[in-house]
């Protein structure tokens, strides 16, 4: 399928919410079209190289699709969304950015692969929350334990495999690089291995930061 895409400097993981604030004239146009076809969605992808604004960046081929849940016109041109991320998508072929990019992506679901269990579940988030407490105890972190209320506990219970691990993955305050490892990875097993390696990766940093 074509789709219109909005290529950003950040990595957007399936059930965030994203809001945007439009004034580009290429994404004017781009918001303007959505909102008279109706069919609100587009793709977001990361940026690989370049900047959000003015064109000629270059881009991943990895990303999610977004659905504009609210759009206020500001103005001049402008627009506010609010948008939720869905699933996740891959770039088959850009097409040319007229007047704003485009491609054809394909739905990329998981691969198939062994189950996570709840004892697997668990230990991720257990890992989480010692991070999220060792982030605390340094004083320079304004962060309380991961796992949240027992309500949330709850509901992350109720989602299927793929959103709970996504889920869990917005928890982990780390790097675009790690995010896009974590949005990328065909399968769960390979999600949860560069989830862990992320946290390894926030958990060095806050030790190298930390003084002694």
């Amino acid at each position: 399928m074509q789709l219109p895409m909005f290529p950003l400097e950040w990595v957007l993981l399936p059930g965030e919410e994203l809001s945007l604030r439009i004034f580009e004239l290429r994404y004017t146009a781009l918001v303007g079209d959505l909102m008279r076809s109706g069919d609100p969605r587009f793709g977001v992808v990361l940026i690989a190289r370049g900047r959000e604004v003015g064109g000629g960046e270059q881009r991943n081929d990895v990303g999610a699709m977004a659905t504009i849940t609210r759009c206020t016109e500001l103005g001049a041109g402008r627009y506010a969304l609010r948008c939720l991320m869905g699933e996740r998508i891959r770039v088959r072929d850009w097409l040319a950015d007229n007047p704003y990019p485009r491609a054809v992506v394909e739905m990329w679901p998981d691969e198939r692969s062994e189950p996570l269990t709840e004892e697997q579940f668990r230990a991720l988030e257990d890992r989480i929350d010692a991070l999220h407490l060792r982030m605390a105890q340094t004083g320079r972190y304004p962060v309380g334990p991961a796992r949240g209320s027992l309500a949330d506990a709850q509901r992350l219970r109720s989602l299927n495999p793929e959103q709970r691990l996504y889920s869990l993955a917005c928890r982990v305050p780390m790097g675009e690089a790690d995010r896009y490892a974590v949005l990328a990875a065909p399968a769960l097993p390979e999600r949860v291995a560069a989830l862990y390696e992320a946290i390894a990766t926030v958990s060095a940093r806050i030790e190298f930061d930390t003084p002694r």
